[in-house]
């Protein structure tokens, strides 16, 4: 049994992600596509919506494992055509895993599943849009159409696709994130009246105590590693909730800096409490009880009374 990484990001994820992308599209497509993405004059990261930081402050490489990865898909010369979906039925398609479906490239041409067929066949574009066209005309009122986007899709192409559906006259326009955030923007709303997050990116450099609870950051969004960072340099301390022991948030090598290639690293998360699933609640409840009895102005974690009400 290998023994569980205690840092993430580095030399080895850099690399990684530069194989990803040339190995999907080419040395040429690769470089064209990662050299302007979250650039100023070039395209938003497709892998996470963490935000930018200001132009004037910007490295050449914006972007993480996850946004090559996402980038490498969407530059694939690996194409799904007309034979891919002949050889495996809609049956087929559900049992494979979503890596495999990546994997498998992008259309060639528009697909439709007839009534009651196995597997989907290639159709026109006239076809296409007029089937499409056609049941969006058949309904009673256009607030009984839903637009549904992929977080995945570009800014562009995004705008074009709400113009078209408040011209056909409604703004039922939800998209992954939509979902993703349904019970945050509910909670927040109850809690604080306003369903947005209420902090900047900013705002982590000036943070005295950051908690970060039930998040993989060096998995799902590397980038919030250097955010973590830069606010660790500031004299910030974090706590990290999670039942995973999750390597970015131990140490991170940030793979731009001397330090981070060579050296060990910064280390982030002063206190890991590995809470069992379901218990991230007693923790909250206990924990603000006790922040109400001893009103303490220091504002200091007390780490025998957290590690006991785990």
């Amino acid at each position: 049994m290998t023994e569980p990484q205690d840092w993430a990001t580095g030399l080895p994820a850099a690399v990684n992600s530069i194989y990803r992308a040339v190995a999907a599209s080419g040395v040429r497509r690769a470089a064209s596509a990662l050299r302007v993405i979250n650039q100023p004059a070039g395209f938003d990261c497709p892998g996470c919506a963490w935000p930018e930081p200001p132009p004037h402050s910007r490295h050449r490489i914006e972007f993480c494992e996850s946004g090559a990865k996402a980038v490498a898909q969407e530059a694939t010369t690996v194409h799904a055509d007309r034979a891919f979906f002949a050889e495996h039925s809609v049956a087929d398609l559900r049992e494979r895993s979503d890596q495999w479906l990546a994997a498998s490239g992008r259309l060639t041409e528009p697909m439709m599943k007839q009534p009651g067929a196995l597997h989907f066949e290639p159709t026109t574009w006239n076809d296409a849009l007029g089937t499409a066209a056609a049941a969006l005309r058949g309904l009673a009122s256009p607030h009984e159409a839903i637009f549904y986007t992929s977080g995945r899709t570009s800014n562009e192409a995004a705008f074009v696709y709400q113009l078209l559906a408040r011209c056909f006259g409604t703004n039922n326009l939800p998209d992954c994130s939509n979902l993703c955030h349904e019970p945050t923007s509910t909670a927040l709303d109850e809690a604080i009246g306003i369903g947005k997050g209420s902090v900047r990116l900013e705002d982590f450099a000036e943070a005295d105590l950051i908690v970060i609870a039930g998040q993989n950051p060096g998995s799902n969004h590397p980038r919030m590693l250097t955010t973590l960072e830069a606010a660790k340099h500031a004299g910030a301390r974090i706590l990290a909730i999670n039942p995973l022991r999750e390597a970015g948030l131990i140490r991170f090598k940030n793979p731009q800096t001397p330090q981070g290639l060579a050296g060990r690293g910064t280390k982030l998360a002063d206190l890991h409490l590995p809470v069992r699933l379901g218990g991230d609640q007693a923790l909250f409840q206990l924990w603000s009880k006790w922040l109400i009895a001893s009103a303490s102005p220091s504002g200091g974690i007390d780490r025998d009374f957290i590690e006991t009400s785990t």
